[in-house]
């Protein structure tokens, strides 16, 4: 038995009608025995590339989520340093009344705002990641449920 070849960005497998294997030219002459190994194979094969979905689906999602939160952390330490250079810059108005300070509350504000800026990034990509449930995944159970359903409906 062949296994189904793998997506260039999830890295899950793609199955679709031309990646069964008859086990008969016609079903409809087939042993109960046949049928129901047919069955089975088909089962089992679509239980394990629905879980290697899953699987790929929630791998990237966690991905997105790691970088989101390395931007709040990110975010966190600027934010750290702008406060340094913020109460530096209040040390330096209130001992000496000289340009200085002035620049030193320059780089405090620009690094507040590049902080800002990693915040906002890092809240996209958190919200990018939410939630880590295997949508598609999902989905295609559902409509392998009920293409089983009618078919045995006929």
């Amino acid at each position: 038995m062949t296994t189904p070849p793998a997506t260039a960005a999830t890295g899950a497998t793609a199955v679709g009608p031309a990646d069964t294997i008859p086990t008969t030219a016609d079903p409809a002459k087939a042993s109960i025995g046949d049928l129901v190994s047919s069955v089975t194979t088909d089962l089992s094969r679509l239980v394990r590339d629905e879980l290697r979905l899953a699987q790929a689906e929630v791998t990237d999602k966690a991905k997105k989520a790691g970088v989101g939160v390395g931007a709040f952390g990110a975010a966190g330490v600027l934010a750290l340093f702008a406060f340094g250079v913020l109460l530096a810059a209040a040390v330096l108005a209130l001992a000496l009344v000289l340009p200085g300070w002035l620049a030193a509350l320059i780089v405090g504000v620009v690094l507040l705002l590049v902080a800002g800026v990693a915040a906002l990034v890092g809240k996209k990509k958190v919200s990018e990641a939410a939630p880590p449930v295997p949508t598609r995944a999902v989905e295609s159970v559902k409509t392998d449920v009920q293409e089983i359903k009618e078919t045995i409906k006929r």
